[in-house]
């Protein structure tokens, strides 16, 4: 008697070793894997813009701060320098004040002599006002409106570059942490669509990218917002 032999059709068997072929993913999945790649693209270069900007507003916070610091010492160096001069003239007033009170001409001439040009405005309006006749004068030159020491205005205006730059270094910290923040939701992102690559339930899926997707968006509109270094 003759065997026959049943042979099943060749595009149902893989032509190496005869097993069935595996059916190949359908349109969706195909598209879902795409979607799951877009994301973690796009989501990879969000990442990386965020902390290339977060590390730039961190160098501009530190220079900023250092510029500050700098300046205030400049202007601290001023208002030391103000100060001296103003006992110096303080000093030297006095000395001539209490030789004219002594009747010492001789004296009192030799302090007059000493006064510096910058204080000479002061004392000028000082005596127009008869102080030694006149209730109303003030108590002495370094009170009138004419005493004015240059390094008192260069330190205020020292301090008030160093404010500013200060201030900038403190918006510069805030840019800085808030593409840190963005960097948060991309990290959320980056787990989802990696996560979704390894889920066969197809509606749990879908659910997860778009979850994913919709982070992605919230962290782009939100780093658009942010200023550039």
């Amino acid at each position: 008697m003759t065997h026959a032999h049943a042979h099943p059709p060749h595009e149902l068997t893989d032509s190496h070793h005869g097993t069935p072929r595996a059916e190949p993913p359908d349109r969706m999945e195909r598209l879902l894997e795409l979607g799951a790649v877009l994301l973690l693209a796009l989501t990879s270069l969000a990442t990386a813009w965020s902390g290339y900007q977060a590390a730039r507003w961190s160098g501009e916070q530190s220079q900023h701060y250092a510029n500050a610091s700098a300046l205030r010492i400049k202007a601290q160096a001023q208002a030391t320098s103000a100060g001296q001069l103003r006992i110096d003239d303080l000093i030297l007033f006095n000395g001539w004040l209490e030789a004219r009170e002594a009747g010492d001409t001789r004296l009192a001439t030799i302090y007059r002599s000493r006064f510096r040009p910058a204080f000479e405005p002061a004392f000028a309006a000082w005596m127009a006002q008869r102080p030694f006749s006149s209730a109303a004068a003030v108590p002495g030159p370094l009170y009138q409106p004419e005493y004015r020491l240059e390094e008192t205005a260069r330190a205020a205006a020292l301090d008030a570059q160093a404010n500013d730059l200060f201030r900038d270094g403190t918006e510069a910290k805030t840019s800085d942490d808030r593409y840190i923040l963005s960097t948060v939701f991309f990290a959320a992102v980056l787990f989802f669509a990696g996560i979704s690559l390894r889920l066969d339930w197809r509606p749990l899926r879908i659910a997860v990218l778009g979850m994913a997707a919709v982070m992605l968006i919230g962290g782009l509109g939100f780093v658009a917002t942010l200023p550039i270094a």
